[in-house]
């Protein structure tokens, strides 16, 4: 009996392990395909060149360009780098710059072009437009340097209307720019020139022209940069009546 059972066991351990070894092996483990690189996003800025100004619009269309369905993307495509010094931080974030940008042309201002090539935007934010802004776009090639630039009431000092008031220009551009020598980019010549020109308008309803004694150039990664703010256009500020400044530009033929 003893052998009879020891022989069934036998035979069951032999069934048991034949059975294991025909099991065939784990399926491999599925391969993943590498991520493809995304394409960038197409630069598509012509659009913005019906917003300029025409003989029946001297001051181009600003209020229509900020309602175009069209502009907060393209802010939000060109206009990515942090920024600190509008608004109050929630959870620690300050507001993006897309929107930072859209508050100060909320309010319409001009759109000027130049050279059949360099668009400038302004406007200022609602209910204290000493907060103002510029937008400038240079719409040749097929990456285009878009750069906002902000004024920026220094608080601690005096009220804004008093001409002495300072302010800081702060400005973002979507490519590094440099004011050092280098191989770096420098701000174009169109740039420090729609800025000197908006620089010296007087604030609305005033003939204060605000006083800029500080410039901050922020990179694209948020790297802040303090410059002078004469390398970025600006001259110093002179109070003169409204009547004093010309800041027309001339209609331009629609581009091709």
């Amino acid at each position: 009996m003893s052998r009879l059972l020891q022989l069934a066991t036998a035979l069951l351990l032999t069934t048991t392990l034949a059975h294991a070894q025909i099991q065939p092996p784990p399926p491999p483990a599925p391969q993943t395909r590498p991520n493809k690189k995304e394409k960038p996003a197409r630069e598509d800025v012509e659009w913005i060149w019906q917003y300029t100004p025409t003989d029946t619009d001297k001051d181009g269309r600003e209020n229509d360009l900020v309602q175009d369905l069209r502009f907060r993307p393209f802010l939000e495509q060109f206009l990515t780098a942090p920024q600190t010094f509008w608004g109050i931080p929630i959870d620690g974030r300050y507001r993006s710059l897309a929107n930072t940008a859209l508050d100060h042309l909320t309010v319409p201002g001009k759109v000027i072009a130049d050279d059949n090539r360099y668009i400038s935007i302004s406007g200022c934010t609602i209910h204290f437009c000493p907060a103002r802004g510029l937008l400038c776009v240079d719409l040749n090639g097929n990456h285009h340097l878009v750069v906002f630039a902000a004024l920026d009431w220094i608080k601690e000092g005096k009220p804004t209307s008093d001409p002495t008031a300072e302010y800081t220009l702060w400005v973002f551009p979507n490519d590094p720019l440099t004011v050092a020598s280098g191989p770096g980019q420098h701000p174009p010549p169109a740039l420090t020139k729609a800025i000197a020109r908006w620089a010296a308008q007087p604030l609305p309803g005033s003939n204060i022209v605000q006083n800029i004694t500080h410039a901050i150039l922020v990179d694209p990664d948020g790297t802040p940069h303090e410059v002078a703010p004469s390398v970025l256009g600006v001259t110093p500020s002179t109070t003169k009546s409204d009547t004093d400044t010309d800041t027309s530009a001339p209609t331009l033929k629609p581009r091709n």
